[in-house]
């Protein structure tokens, strides 16, 4: 019956477009949607290699100049919370074009500064608005039929880990040839052209009825949600775990290049986001093997290599080859976790996707942040050594958490673990 199976997946990859045309969720819509999120996610990151340039052409104190990262992360925490869950509401195409066009605006305002507190205001609105990226992630995975959701999700999330490896790298490299004013306009630039191609590409809606709720009712649903799905729970914890991990390596790497034996530039501590980016193209087959129901192994063997990537990661000032294989681990482990955990906690409830989605990445917000102030200050009181047993902390509490669950695990995944 292959044939019927294969006409029974064509159907099912069709949706309602505008004007009642059919969609057809494409390898090419698909990639969009990956070029989409990785555009809007890397607006978090592009301030990171500039903040000394911002400081000093705003005449800005280093507390002030430190909070500009503080109020991005903070924006976009709340944006999680506040403004994902409104793609269980809303159209989401004109969702999604509304958000890109006020993510615009607030990068040219960024851009225009002339005053810290323009400044701030508009790094704090850009982490707000970036949140678009989840919404585009929770839309993928509505149009995507239930046999092909994890490959799609893997795609689309694989964008989202290639704008965050790349932001530094690409701004850094604009603001040496351009000034830093020039990186947030190219941004506002691509931003507006994403915009205008969304909304001509994407249908006005998926299969999935918005849920007749008011905001109120919306963002307690949330929660409840939380208190209701054991795998939401579970799912979440990993994702902190996993992302404190990744944290951990990234907010810190550049202190031991930066000194002896490499003394390496920014720009070639920037570079290395090539390298992680390997390890997330490499991780979307776990997105296929999710849809060959293995999601609980996946989730185990990328745990185990989570756990194995510090090995390498330890003797980072001994040999740079180390640090690149315990890059490529590192990030094609988490990649695979996060993927597995978002098309196992969107099967839940697809009316209730993004809520889901929104709910699960304030998690991941609060393991990178975690990470990220763990990793820093572990520097500078112990060492690199230090950073590494931190980070295999975080990824082996991971994998015992995953002994510990699986066989009670209520994924859909549980005719596999037998396999």
């Amino acid at each position: 019956m292959p044939g019927n199976s294969e006409a029974a997946t064509r159907r099912s990859e069709t949706r309602s477009g505008e004007g009642g045309a059919a969609f057809v969720l494409s390898r090419g819509v698909v990639v969009l949607f990956a070029v989409a999120c990785g555009a809007a996610v890397a607006n978090v990151y592009f301030s990171q290699p500039l903040l000394v340039t911002m400081g000093r052409d705003l005449a800005m104190s280093p507390a002030l100049v430190g909070s500009v990262v503080t109020l991005t992360q903070a924006g976009y925490g709340l944006g999680l919370f506040f403004l994902v869950p409104l793609g269980d509401v809303a159209d989401r195409r004109r969702l999604v074009v509304a958000q890109l066009l006020l993510l615009v605006a607030a990068l040219v305002a960024v851009a225009a500064a002339h005053s810290a507190a323009i400044l701030l205001a508009g790094m704090a609105a850009i982490g707000l608005l970036a949140v678009v990226t989840q919404t585009l992630v929770a839309f993928a995975a509505s149009l995507a039929p239930a046999d092909r959701r994890g490959r799609v999700v893997g795609l689309v999330t694989s964008g989202v880990v290639i704008g965050i490896l790349l932001a530094r790298t690409a701004s850094g490299l604009m603001a040496d040839l351009a000034g830093w004013r020039s990186v947030y306009l190219a941004s506002a630039a691509l931003t507006a052209l994403l915009a205008l191609v969304l909304y001509r590409v994407l249908p006005r809606h998926s299969d999935v009825p918005p849920a007749p709720l008011r905001y109120g009712q919306l963002l307690r649903s949330t929660v409840t949600l939380f208190a209701r799905e054991r795998l939401l729970r579970l799912r979440a914890l990993f994702g902190l775990l996993v992302f404190a991990a990744f944290s951990t390596l990234w907010s810190s790497i550049a202190l031991p290049l930066s000194e002896a034996p490499y003394f390496l530039p920014h720009s070639a501590i920037g570079a290395l986001g090539l390298v992680g980016v390997a390890g997330a193209l490499a991780a979307t087959a776990a997105g296929r093997l999710n849809d060959r129901g293995l999601s609980r192994r996946t989730t185990g063997i990328a745990l185990a290599l989570l756990a194995a990537s510090w090995l390498p990661l330890a003797f980072t000032r001994s040999s740079l080859w180390a640090l690149v294989a315990g890059v490529i681990l590192l990030d094609l482990a988490v990649q695979a976790v996060h993927v597995t955990n978002q098309t196992l906690i969107y099967a839940l409830h697809p009316d209730a996707g993004s809520r889901l989605i929104g709910g699960y990445m304030v998690f991941y917000a609060i393991g990178s942040a975690t990470g990220a102030i763990a990793a820093t200050s572990l520097y500078a009181a112990a060492g690199w050594g230090a950073v590494c047993a931190l980070g295999a902390a975080f990824s082996c509490l991971g994998l015992v958490l995953w002994a510990f669950t699986r066989h009670r695990d209520p994924g859909p995944d549980a005719g596999a673990a037998a396999r």
